[in-house]
């Protein structure tokens, strides 16, 4: 699949996204709302082949945002889903566990640092702070640092 056939692939799901931002050439962002993040991530998953390579999560002051960065090594391109969770009381997003079991401990990890509660994830326990940090403290949320 060359460049111009993955473009075409990606407008298939364009009805899940906010937009598509191409940037350079072998950058692609698909920006979508919290509830579209599954649909988008398994469809590069499962339809395209796109290999999983990590997760990161940034409290971006009016919402989080959780970015799901996949690689099309085919052509050496980087595709992030970028999902912007609005809620900021009791921020959520579906898990994609069930069909990356990889994301695990990231997603786990990302629950620990900014309290996003990955809905169906299959242990969704303290990864990485000290046992006795306090319950409902995020130390990479922006008003933990005030």
């Amino acid at each position: 699949m060359n460049i111009e056939e993955l473009n075409s692939r990606l407008s298939t799901i364009k009805n899940k996204l906010i937009a598509i931002e191409q940037k350079p050439r072998n950058r692609i962002y698909l920006l979508c709302e919290a509830e579209n993040s599954f649909a988008v991530s398994k469809f590069l998953f499962e339809d395209v082949g796109c290999r999983f390579v990590i997760a990161t999560g940034i409290d971006a002051d009016d919402c989080f945002e959780i970015l799901y960065h996949f690689a099309y090594d085919q052509l050496g391109c980087l595709i992030t889903v970028k999902a912007f969770i609005r809620d900021r009381e009791n921020p959520a997003i579906e898990s994609i566990t069930p069909f990356l079991p990889g994301a695990e401990w990231i997603e786990r990890e990302i629950h620990d640092l900014l309290g996003i509660n990955f809905k169906n994830h299959p242990n969704l326990k303290r990864l990485i702070l000290a046992d006795d940090w306090p319950e409902g403290v995020y130390p990479l949320r922006k008003e933990a640092k005030k």
